[in-house]
């Protein structure tokens, strides 16, 4: 059995979900987008041993916390070799986005994951699912029939297109033929705003039944 607790962090309010495997206490934290005392408080007061830092893709409202979380948690961070391009040029969409001075961004050292590569906490295994379009090195996290999203997939949308590598058709063929594949009660948690479920967004999410 897992936990999940979700943190709505950053400057455009992006989720972040601590999963925890409630035998051995092991998590894993999807996404990172601040460090924040009191998100870091939160992540602490769960006792849990934070294993690994997986990221969705390299924006920067997903990665800010990571410096700090890694040097406090001593933890691996991995990403998408295909999305160190973005990460590097978060300091400039920081400022581009939010008009704050970009110099508190630090990218640590992170590791490379793979469409397919799988992670485990306790006896919790985590897929990783590659879904380019939003940035070329998007990717989701499957644990049980929890699918975590990112900015592939939102309730009745998708991630936009129209940043640095986006690709619509690319998020498009993403979605259909990789997330469209799992059972229709797999719950979707969303990289901004509410959940949803693949069988919902199949019937109802216009822009991939155009």
């Amino acid at each position: 059995m897992i936990s999940i607790k979700t943190f709505v962090e950053g400057p455009v309010d992006a989720n972040n979900y601590l999963v925890i495997d409630n035998k051995s206490n092991e998590a894993v934290l999807i996404d990172c987008s601040s460090a924040r005392e009191e998100f870091i408080n939160e992540v602490k007061s769960t006792g849990c041993k934070l294993k690994y830092i997986l990221l969705t893709h390299g924006h920067f409202d997903h990665i800010l916390g990571i410096n700090k979380f890694k040097e406090l948690f001593n933890t691996e961070i991995y990403v998408s070799k295909d999305d160190i391009n973005q990460m590097n040029y978060a300091p400039q969409m920081l400022a581009m986005f939010t008009g704050k001075a970009s110099a508190d961004v630090q990218i640590p050292n992170t590791n490379a994951v793979y469409d397919g590569d799988e992670f485990k906490i306790g006896d919790t295994k985590i897929k990783a699912i590659s879904t380019p379009g939003h940035t070329k090195g998007g990717m989701c996290y499957l644990i049980d029939k929890k699918l975590f999203s990112g900015d592939t997939l939102f309730q009745r949308s998708v991630g936009r297109c129209d940043l640095l590598d986006g690709d619509l058709d690319a998020i498009i063929k993403s979605v259909k033929e990789k997330l469209f594949i799992l059972p229709d009660d797999t719950e979707v948690y969303t990289g901004h705003g509410g959940k949803t479920t693949i069988g919902f967004e199949k019937k109802y999410n216009e822009i991939l039944n155009l």
